[in-house]
């Protein structure tokens, strides 16, 4: 079933100013429709701003999965790991545990990661398309990434699971010897080992990134609202967002906040904010190379990019409320991974916290609903928002032309009332 044509007063509008959102923005435009961008923030700060710039196109198994049960213990904050559940938000995490438990069968997890890989396997493509589309192609760097150990143990384990990972389009192989001379000049010969993996990317700024999107949106004639969506009304002719106007196509990509605004409308939308926090700096060259890769720090559940505008790292999966109080101790521990490593981030370096939307199988919500027609959805993507922008970006505006939704990634899969995709 085709969206509606888009010929209302005032168009179509997508709710959501991140980089999913602007993505889904441009694509529609270059549909030929015209399009209001609803964002809530002046400054955008939220995961789209903060992540790793990393094009992650080796996640095709998804995190909901008998290992992540088995190994959860070991890798808790308490017990120098990545993974917090604060004891004050447990009424938020525990019910998503739950439903993370149902979702990690070996039936369910093989689905999902037939399904992401469908997705990211034209993640990089499409993303070279948009691009392209708004003159950045120079923000696309396709060169690897390198995942390194600091002990002959661990370099053991995680180089026999890397070796033996699906990766889809991705693959992992030795680290050359320029890349082990360049790991140990930069941190002080703490890597014994290490993988490179070929295939994934980075975006090279992520600020200039976002402000390219938005200049592009603008420039093809797209109208920015800032307000805070607070309810859809679904009316004959279009959609209602607030005071704002009547849609004729309304796309909800507004991150863990998506969940408020679809639920009154009958859909079960388990969303959790699953939070990361970075520290960033400013580098010299002759400190930290530009043209270095993304590296993972994986005893460390760290990765580190450097971007034009300067050293950043990255970790932590928080399971909290969005608006939660940020935890000063995890600044603190990557500020005590950066100084073990030797790495050029001090005390001055910028904190960042913010919440990646997820779900409890970590597959996205793409899709359109069956019972209010002009109404989609697209969120949900954890740890690959970044990743998949662009190629989501296409399966909306291919779904507003009347393609046929994936089935796979309608939020149908999680119940609620019946033909709400």
């Amino acid at each position: 079933m085709a969206g509606s044509s888009g010929n209302s007063a005032s168009g179509d509008a997508v709710i959501g100013g991140g980089v999913i959102g602007f993505a889904i923005a441009l694509a529609m435009q270059r549909g030929g429709r015209r399009v209001t961008l609803i964002e809530a923030d002046d400054v955008p700060r939220g995961a789209s701003y903060g992540n790793a710039g990393h094009i992650a196109v080796e996640q095709v198994a998804p995190l909901a999965s008998v290992a992540t049960l088995r190994n959860a213990a070991q890798r808790l904050f308490v017990r120098g790991g990545a993974l917090s559940l604060p004891p004050r938000a447990i009424r938020d995490w525990l019910p998503f545990a739950l439903r993370f438990a149902r979702a990690s069968t070996p039936a369910r997890f093989a689905s999902g990661r037939a399904a992401l890989g469908d997705l990211l396997g034209d993640a990089i493509p499409a993303w070279e398309r948009l691009l392209h589309a708004v003159d950045a192609p120079h923000l696309l760097r396709a060169e690897g990434h390198l995942i390194a150990w600091e002990s002959p143990a661990t370099a053991a384990i995680g180089r026999a699971v890397w070796m033996e990972a699906d990766t889809g389009t991705a693959r992992v192989r030795d680290a050359d010897g320029a890349d082990i001379r360049l790991l140990r000049a930069l941190t002080g010969d703490r890597v014994i080992d290490a993988v490179r993996v070929d295939g994934s990317a980075q975006i090279a700024d992520i600020s200039a990134l976002l402000e390219r999107l938005r200049a592009a949106f603008v420039a093809a004639g797209g109208t920015l609202v800032r307000h805070k969506a607070r309810s859809l009304v679904p009316q004959p002719g279009g959609i209602a967002v607030d005071a704002v106007g009547m849609f004729g196509n309304v796309i909800v990509a507004a991150g863990v906040a998506s969940g408020g605004l679809l639920r009154p409308l009958g859909y079960r939308v388990p969303i959790i904010a699953e939070r990361g926090y970075h520290l960033q700096a400013p580098v010299a060259a002759s400190a930290w190379p530009t043209e270095t890769p993304p590296i993972v720090f994986e005893d460390r559940s760290m990765i580190v990019t450097r971007f034009a505008g300067g050293l950043r790292a990255a970790s932590f999966i928080e399971f909290t409320r969005a608006d939660a109080r940020p935890d000063p101790r995890k600044w603190r521990r990557l500020h005590d991974h950066a100084a073990a490593l030797g790495l050029p981030i001090g005390e001055d370096a910028e904190r960042w916290v913010g919440a990646r939307p997820t779900l409890p199988d970590y597959l996205p919500a793409i899709g359109r609903s069956e019972r209010h027609p002009g109404l989609y959805y697209a969120f949900g993507h954890q740890h690959l928002g970044l990743t998949l922008a662009a190629v989501t970006g296409e399966r909306v505006a291919a779904m507003l032309r009347g393609e046929r939704a994936d089935a796979r990634f309608a939020l149908a899969r999680f119940g609620g009332r019946r033909g709400l995709g």
